[in-house]
């Protein structure tokens, strides 16, 4: 028999068996000052592209006064309570009509953290006779809420209309015997690839196929689209997507989320979703600040601007200099780059101790083995300036990495 204990050590990933030679560094390292492209990063000032602040909104002089006044006003505990219950609010209320509007849809519901909501939904709508056909580069969240899913599930390779088209044909075989409903479940922006997902083409699908499409766009939201309404928008096919997702954690640089779609669907969402129901509503604070952060997403499409025009800068200077950044058409920026673990490890202190430069390392076993993936996430905040800094160091990285400087048997020890 095996402890308990022991069991977790022994099936701990890959990252986690570095831990003491990674922590604070390569995983959860610690970034402090204000929160924009220049922070500091172990007593030293590093230009930042690891941050979910799309449209410059963190540290927005409105925002940041709007939040401290909610504050202020109401502290972090009102309301208090699950919202069924007790947690309820006008000006939570008000912020979910503005939210319908933004996206199009006819009714919203706010979720306490997005990734903990879209799980609940995903949970609440689904019953044992139903069939769940999905993305293979979904998020984390996505899969997880599949996991609590007792009734059959198909992922369909990733963007791949026929695979999914072929999962569609034995998904409605398998409802037409058991009476069931199918739902298809993608995202608009995949975080990690920065690739659309092909709403169009699977709204076709519909054509021939009874289905219900669920659209996580939490990367899409604030930054694709004419008016930033998102991939849906981007595409043409908003009113195609049954229920649309996503959080406030990158546009907005907040917390919290939320789904939207017909009313009688997100009714039934706010009676059903245990996340919600038996947990505490969203602070005030952050039900004002969020409504704040919206408004300025909405009056001022030139962040979006700014946003593109550092986006279209960095990728297409990182292009032009040789490097594969993929399939990708929204601002996440992967850089792929040949190696692995321990030299991803070197080639990242390389970068922040020499050049200063901070970005996320993505290494195996979420891409194969020889890969490394160095993820760029562009803003608002950023210059131009910041976008020729780091092509120039990529340039020298990717020189070091090819002639083997940064070969070695273990990943360096720069825990602390």
């Amino acid at each position: 028999m095996t402890d308990l204990f022991d069991k977790l050590q022994l099936n701990s990933n890959l990252m986690g068996q570095h831990a003491d030679r990674a922590y604070g560094y390569y995983m959860f390292p610690r970034l402090e000052g204000e929160i924009g492209p220049h922070m500091r990063f172990r007593g030293r000032e590093v230009l930042v592209w690891s941050l979910n602040n799309y449209l410059g909104l963190a540290n927005h002089p409105e925002v940041r006064k709007t939040d401290a006044e909610a504050a202020a006003k109401y502290g972090l505990a009102y309301p208090m309570g699950a919202r069924m219950m007790s947690g309820n609010s006008f000006i939570l209320e008000e912020f979910e009509r503005q939210l319908s509007e933004f996206v199009g849809k006819e009714d919203t519901v706010v979720v306490n953290y997005g990734y903990q909501g879209i799980m609940s939904a995903i949970d609440s709508i689904l019953d044992r006779k139903d069939v769940v056909v999905y993305d293979s580069e979904c998020h984390a969240c996505i899969i997880d809420g599949l996991r609590m899913h007792i009734g059959k599930r198909f992922r369909f390779e990733h963007n791949d209309i026929e695979s999914c088209e072929d999962r569609l044909q034995k998904a409605t075989r398998i409802v037409e015997e058991t009476g069931g409903a199918i739902l298809v479940i993608t995202e608009g922006v995949f975080g990690m690839l920065g690739d659309q997902g092909k709403l169009k083409e699977i709204v076709d699908l519909k054509k021939k196929y009874k289905f219900r499409l669920l659209v996580d766009d939490a990367h899409g939201f604030g930054t694709m689209g004419k008016t930033g309404a998102g991939v849906g928008e981007e595409q043409g096919v908003q009113d195609e997507i049954d229920i649309y997702f996503s959080t406030f954690a990158k546009s907005m640089a907040s917390i919290g989320g939320f789904l939207s779609g017909p009313k009688k669907v997100i009714d039934f969402l706010r009676y059903n979703m245990r996340s919600q129901i038996f947990a505490k509503t969203l602070p005030m604070p952050l039900v004002i600040g969020n409504m704040k952060r919206l408004e300025l997403m909405r009056k001022h499409p030139e962040y979006k601007d700014k946003l593109w025009e550092i986006t279209h800068a960095l990728q297409n200077g990182l292009r032009s200099k040789g490097f594969n950044i993929g399939v990708t058409n929204t601002p996440v920026t992967p850089v792929f780059m040949q190696g692995g673990v321990p030299e991803a490890g070197n080639l990242i202190v390389d970068l922040r101790e020499n050049f200063g430069i901070f970005c996320s390392m993505v290494v195996y076993p979420v891409v194969p083995k020889d890969v490394i993936l160095l993820r760029l996430i562009p803003t608002a905040a950023h210059s131009l300036e910041d976008v020729e800094r780091t092509i120039h160091a990529f340039e020298a990285i990717k020189d070091k990495l090819m002639a083997g400087e940064y070969a070695s048997r273990e990943l360096a020890n720069m825990a602390g």
